[in-house]
């Protein structure tokens, strides 16, 4: 490892890598990035982590971190400038819930559109497979490859992505670029001049599966394309863009946010509430049933480390059809990070920050609680 620089083991074509490497290149920091079929990560670096997955980053000092959240937070807290924590107390409790609303809900959208529309972009995704797998003749490497793709795409159904809900799915995201279409007409980030974990969240679906894979991607530049342009700058180094010239880098004054920002939050709110309130019930069951639930107990439902374990089948009314899917505990956890950012507010800040949930339709969802919290230690979901 080069002496003050971080590695970042990835690929071009993984969901939250793209919001790692964001981050990094917004972040300025000195880093690398390393092929996932790297002998070191695969050796070395995997084992110390518990199991396979991208993105891992590497601190100068040694560290190994796992999940983009840690990432963000650990240099966040070590490298001052620039800052991507916006200063208002509602701008905080915003920034968080589109985190985590991009980092977790999207997620199977992103996934039907690479895998379901697979046939139509084959030879892209295959290529992009291969470029992950270690060190072999190219035919064979894109064969491994169509395996390997196979596997994920087999994730469609326990993510709730069937034939009787894509028509839904696909109304829903394009209800999403719409309002996300018309707020980059008129702001560089979400939150105005500077990016925050905000933008790093959305781009984890946006970017390497939505903006890049063929499908998703014409789809995107013909009826959202300053979404598309924002994906773009969120891969370059400065923070004021060209695109908007005399903007400013900075987030808005006195806590403000941008008007065309609570179009945003009401389609997020709306999209994911449903969803989010049957996986805080059925957490809610599993944890029941567990007969000892000490605090430290692995989040899943047969033992088994994963990064996005789930404790249990759902099914829930969702934009009138019936959506059925694998639970999502690391939601949950995720957007606990919101709540306590919301519940930490006072005076005059917890009033904005009411009124602005009953006018996007969030207070519902934001009020939800689990009956235990989550937590995570050592890469995995826990009980608090």
């Amino acid at each position: 490892m080069a002496g003050g620089h971080y590695i970042l083991w990835a690929t071009p074509h993984s969901l939250y890598a793209g919001k790692a490497r964001s981050y990094l290149i917004k972040k300025g920091v000195p880093y690398r990035e390393v092929s996932a079929s790297d002998p070191e990560f695969l050796g070395q670096v995997i084992p110390q982590v518990g199991h396979m997955v991208i993105p891992v980053v590497r601190t100068p000092e040694g560290e190994v971190l796992q999940d983009t959240t840690a990432i963000i937070d650990h240099i966040e807290a070590r490298t001052a400038a620039p800052d991507f924590v916006p200063p208002g107390p509602v701008q905080r409790v915003v920034a968080a819930v589109l985190d985590a609303f991009g980092s977790n809900y999207l997620l199977p959208l992103a996934m039907h559109y690479r895998w379901s529309y697979r046939d139509q972009q084959e030879l892209f995704l295959r290529t992009e497979f291969a470029r992950a797998i270690p060190p072999m003749p190219h035919e064979q490497r894109l064969e491994t490859a169509g395996k390997l793709m196979t596997r994920f795409a087999g994730f469609l159904p326990n993510l709730g992505v069937t034939e009787a809900v894509i028509p839904a799915m696909e109304e829903s995201y394009a209800e999403l670029l719409a309002v996300l279409d018309k707020h980059f007409q008129q702001h560089p980030y979400l939150l105005g001049g500077r990016p925050s974990i905000a933008d790093f969240g959305m781009m984890a679906p946006l970017y390497a599966h939505l903006a890049r894979d063929p499908v998703p991607g014409l789809l995107m530049k013909t009826t959202a394309p300053n979404v598309f342009r924002w994906t773009e700058r969120m891969n370059t180094g400065v923070i004021e863009d060209p695109d908007f010239p005399g903007y400013g880098a900075d987030f808005p004054a006195d806590d403000a946010l941008p008007e065309t920002l609570e179009a945003i939050l009401q389609v997020a709110f709306a999209q994911w509430g449903p969803g989010l309130a049957a996986d805080a019930d059925c957490f809610d069951r599993w944890l029941a049933g567990l007969p000892d639930p000490a605090p430290g107990h692995m989040v899943s439902h047969n033992g088994v480390r994963q990064v996005h374990p789930h404790v249990g089948r759902i099914s829930y009314a969702w934009r009138g059809v019936t959506m059925e899917r694998g639970s999502q505990p690391h939601s949950l956890w995720h957007f606990a990070r919101a709540q306590a950012a919301a519940d930490a507010l006072a005076g005059t800040a917890a009033t904005r920050l009411a009124d602005l949930l009953a006018r996007t339709g969030g207070t519902t969802m934001m009020a939800r609680r689990t009956a235990r919290p989550i937590m995570r230690e050592n890469n995995v979901l826990v009980l608090g």
